[in-house]
């Protein structure tokens, strides 16, 4: 009786307390990087919770025990969304305006250094001595960087995947063709599947839908002929990693070819965030699949089984990958880079590198170009953290 007696009296106060504890957490100050996996054999965790995989696993299973003529909705059955064909033309177009804007930054206004033993990248005229090498050797530098000129395809990271030209008749890969069909930008890859016609990547658009009965697929769409079918080979040899711009008049870096690096970055972040916006507005209906253990990434209703997989337990799968859902930063590597405040000064060290913050490269080289910082990085780029002297970090508390 005395227990619950005490209990009685201290459980209001209790509950303030956890609704204050949960109030901290909701209202998080600081948007730190994600972190990556604590060990190589570590899987990266899932977009979708599993108890939600295993409950629609279920259902669907359900629904082909039964027999019944499943009909799908757009676009598993073959047809487009009408609604996303327009998002997949501005994907595309915002793809090429931020690489003809990002050639004209690296190297000409801002210097990008990567490293020559690992994947580290830096932004700036001086790369930082923060000691996080993880390259061959890397333990007798003492973990130090060893830098050397970058490029585009340092700033940001399109991962390819293999184009498919039925994505729901013949949906995956096999191993034997992993020479024979051609590999492009998944993200592009995503568009054209969106509705986006590419004259280098043909697909076959249906005009009726498919139906799954006992568990196959019946399909009503009359068959191509020798001569559609040589007509829509794929070519040998993928287009370079700067497209040529198709719309010269509607595209944001080509309207001025001289304007000031200021300008032409707040454009490129202007394309960069229409990318990833569209593009995470088509993967809601259209599923991407990625490994869980390397960065390969697949376009289409499930991944391919090309057996090249080198990572964490690949010797248990026979080399093929192990998917799951894929995320945004999946598609469009972020590639996130130290923040230099001041380019012109000295560079960042290793006793001061919990106060420095991070941002995508893209997001940093533009805002050394001139730009201002976006409101969505603001804080994982720790602009309101004064970082002490070299002399006064034992001082820090």
């Amino acid at each position: 009786m005395q227990s619950r007696a005490f209990w009685d009296i201290w459980r209001p106060k209790v509950f303030q307390q956890c609704r204050y504890f949960v109030s901290i957490a909701e209202d998080v100050r600081y948007a730190d990087v994600p972190k990556p996996c604590r060990g190589k054999s570590e899987r990266k965790p899932y977009a979708t919770p599993m108890k939600v995989l295993i409950r629609r696993a279920k259902e669907e299973k359900k629904a082909r025990n039964a027999g019944l003529r499943t009909i799908l909705e757009a676009p598993e059955n073959g047809l487009l969304v009408p609604e996303l064909v327009e998002v997949a033309h501005q994907v595309s177009q915002a793809r090429e305006s931020l690489l003809h804007g990002l050639a004209k930054l690296v190297g000409v206004v801002v210097p990008v250094k990567r490293c020559r033993f690992c994947s580290e990248v830096h932004i700036g005229h001086v790369g930082h001595e923060i000691r996080t090498c993880t390259g061959p050797k890397s333990g007798f530098r003492g973990a130090t960087h060893v830098w050397k000129k970058g490029g585009i395809e340092d700033v940001i990271c399109f991962p390819s995947c293999y184009h498919l030209y039925d994505r729901v008749g013949k949906p995956r890969v096999v191993h034997n063709e992993r020479l024979q069909v051609p590999r492009l930008p998944a993200v592009l890859e995503l568009c054209i599947q969106a509705g986006l016609d590419h004259e280098d990547y043909r697909t076959k658009r249906r005009t009726k839908p498919v139906y799954w009965i006992h568990g196959r697929m019946a399909d009503f769409e009359e068959e191509l002929g020798e001569a559609d079918t040589e007509n829509n080979r794929q070519p040998d040899d993928p287009p370079s990693l700067i497209p040529i711009c198709s719309d010269r008049k509607n595209c944001i870096t080509c309207q001025n070819e001289e304007e000031k690096p200021s300008e032409l970055s707040a454009k490129i972040l202007e394309s960069w965030f229409v990318m990833r916006s569209g593009a995470e507005e088509i993967m809601k209906t259209y599923s991407v699949s990625t490994c869980g253990y390397c960065p390969e990434v697949q376009v289409g209703p499930r991944g391919h089984k090309v057996r090249w997989c080198r990572a964490a337990k690949h010797q248990s799968r026979q080399g093929q990958h192990a998917w799951q859902e894929a995320t945004i930063d999946d598609l469009i590597g972020p590639n996130y880079v130290w923040h230099v405040r001041d380019p012109n000064g000295p560079p960042l060290i290793n006793e001061l590198k919990r106060y420095y913050g991070k941002a995508p490269a893209v997001v940093e080289l533009c805002v050394q170009a001139g730009a201002r910082v976006p409101h969505e990085y603001r804080s994982m780029m720790r602009l309101d953290v004064v970082p002490p002297d070299r002399d006064e970090v034992d001082l820090v508390a």
